[in-house]
């Protein structure tokens, strides 16, 4: 499994400085990033710079709003860049106050949008977080319903592996499930606070999840890139990924 990064996680240094920050990110050892957003680099000019650092671009978070409306910009970005995976990352409120009807027409779109980008040699997948398993479809969590939903071929699993546990899911139990479908895994590491307190995202091997079990199982299920996301951090951000690749690297899952 190769090691990724989700660059919302430095969101605040690639809006100073795209090209710096992906340099320390390839300094530190990691082999691919997945995109939140391009800054202002046209697609050739962040594929030269990938090439330059030896960085693959497996993927990107895309917006449902672009997925509908600017579908065919990101496809040609993408391509350009050598990117596989689109990924649609998180919902707004106002989408999901629309129940149980959003969701089956979202399904419906996920068909559609799935196979254009089937048919350019792109795949579609979805990030989940904890309101998936907060709704239910005829008695199944909205999460399960999705990919029952829309066919195997036109949707895969970009597992959180946080967001589950944070639900209340057995995450091992998740990724077994979804094996062969599940090409991308989210590592986010929380740790519970204290009663009352929420918890929060902090680097890996600092919180509560299983990592190493949890990672045991991903190679079973087939996982193609373990990326590192922490949605806040207590430390500088570009600190706190370089403390979650040591971790990751003291542990064997990082050469």
């Amino acid at each position: 499994m190769k090691i990724g990064l989700q660059l919302y996680t430095v969101r605040d240094d690639t809006a100073k400085d795209f090209t710096g920050t992906l340099r320390q990110v390839a300094e530190m050892g990691y082999e691919g990033v997945e995109f939140a957003g391009y800054g202002d680099a046209t697609a050739e000019e962040m594929r030269d710079l990938l090439n330059e650092l030896g960085l693959e671009a497996f993927g990107s978070h895309v917006s449902l709003q672009r997925l509908e409306e600017n579908l065919d910009e990101e496809i040609a970005y993408l391509k350009t860049v050598g990117a596989r995976y689109v990924v649609c990352p998180y919902l707004t409120g106002e989408q999901l106050a629309g129940g149980e009807a959003f969701w089956l027409e979202l399904f419906n779109k996920f068909n559609g949008i799935g196979q254009r980008l089937r048919e350019e040699g792109l795949v579609l997948a979805y990030h989940n977080h904890a309101f998936e398993f907060e709704r239910k479809i005829n008695g199944e969590f909205v999460f399960d319903a999705m990919y029952n939903a829309v066919d195997s071929e036109l949707l895969k699993v970009e597992i959180d592996l946080g967001w589950v546990q944070y639900a209340g899911q057995d995450p091992l139990a998740y990724i077994a499930k979804y094996a062969g479908r599940l090409p991308l895994l989210h590592l986010k590491d929380f740790r519970q606070g204290k009663p009352g307190e929420d918890i929060d995202t902090v680097e890996l091997g600092q919180g509560d999840l299983a990592l190493n079990d949890l990672i045991g199982a991903a190679e079973k299920a087939q996982v193609e890139w373990l990326i590192v996301e922490q949605d806040r951090c207590a430390n500088p951000p570009l600190a706190s990924v370089r403390t979650s690749i040591e971790w990751l690297r003291a542990n064997g899952h990082k050469a």
